[in-house]
């Protein structure tokens, strides 16, 4: 499959996991906006790049500077005339237990993974909506799905952008823009000293950028959440049980407590279309109970 004719746009490119997303879309044939905060690491990327025969510029700004971006995406109109694929890969980690971590630790990552990508896909989005075409990846991160140690933070973020994939993918659908989440695990700056030596040495972050092709080709998914790490990959979803009816009354927290392997049981349960697909299990859920099919 092939992504020649595109423009992409990676954020974070300057090395690890953003700098390998980058040489593999260039390789696959896309023109590659290498992003970074330092202009010495972005023009190092994209130098490489142009060394293998792709295609690529650098631009050095930080994802949360508004102008910065709004510039970059002028100059590669200007450039380019299009922008088709956006990766919002750029992040920090501030690492520490949650009664350790400063508000300002906790702003400061919601600030650089949720604002970032928020700013990002905001300059693009009223363009992908002209040329009705956009792919758009959110990095998300298992920590934000499942949780983890010393996180808080970080977790939030990423959770965060799940939701904000989740809504966008609706909003986009009828302009053929579609938005995916990548869940990556791979051996970066960001992760050393988080994970045995053993196991990074198993986690080349070019192992992950090859899920890139799945979610920012023409025949892309939408709302997918796709786990890449180590040459595995998998899908996460965020899922809904069947439930049960409880009703009112005085002792319907007690019923609630007694009720609680029906409530959690996953037999039967879906991963929604949209959010209003709770309210509507429930009203159907209280109209058969009236009704008296329980």
């Amino acid at each position: 499959m092939s992504l020649d004719g595109r423009v992409a746009i990676v954020t974070g490119a300057g090395g690890g996991l953003g700098r390998q997303h980058a040489l593999f879309l260039a390789r696959k044939g896309a023109r590659v906006v290498v992003n970074d905060l330092s202009r010495t690491t972005a023009d190092a990327v994209a130098a490489e790049i142009a060394a293998a025969g792709g295609i690529a510029y650098a631009f050095a700004a930080s994802v949360t500077d508004e102008d910065a971006v709004a510039t970059m995406i002028s100059r590669t109109l200007e450039r380019w005339g299009r922008v088709d694929i956006l990766v919002n890969n750029a992040g920090i980690l501030r690492d520490k237990s949650f009664a350790k971590m400063s508000l300002d630790e906790f702003r400061l990552v919601l600030e650089v993974h949720l604002m970032g990508s928020v700013i990002c896909t905001k300059a693009v989005w009223p363009i992908m909506r002209e040329q009705h075409y956009g792919r758009i990846v959110m990095t998300t991160s298992s920590s934000g799905l499942y949780g983890n140690f010393g996180q808080a933070n970080y977790s939030a973020a990423k959770m965060a952008l799940v939701g904000l994939m989740q809504t966008l993918a609706i909003e986009g659908q009828k302009y053929n823009i579609r938005v995916n989440c990548l869940a990556p695990t791979a051996a970066t700056q960001m992760t050393m000293g988080v994970l045995p030596e053993a196991s990074l040495s198993m986690l080349d972050p070019a192992l992950v950028s090859p899920a890139l092709l799945a979610l920012v080709g023409d025949d892309a998914p939408t709302r997918a959440i796709l786990c890449a790490g180590a040459g595995h990959f998998a899908r996460a979803s965020v899922t809904l049980s069947r439930g049960c009816y409880i009703g009112a009354g005085e002792d319907a927290g007690e019923r609630v407590i007694a009720s609680w392997d029906a409530i959690c049981d996953r037999t039967a349960e879906i991963v929604p279309d949209y959010g209003f697909m709770q309210a509507e299990q429930e009203l159907a859920s209280a109209k058969a109970h009236m009704a008296g099919d329980r």
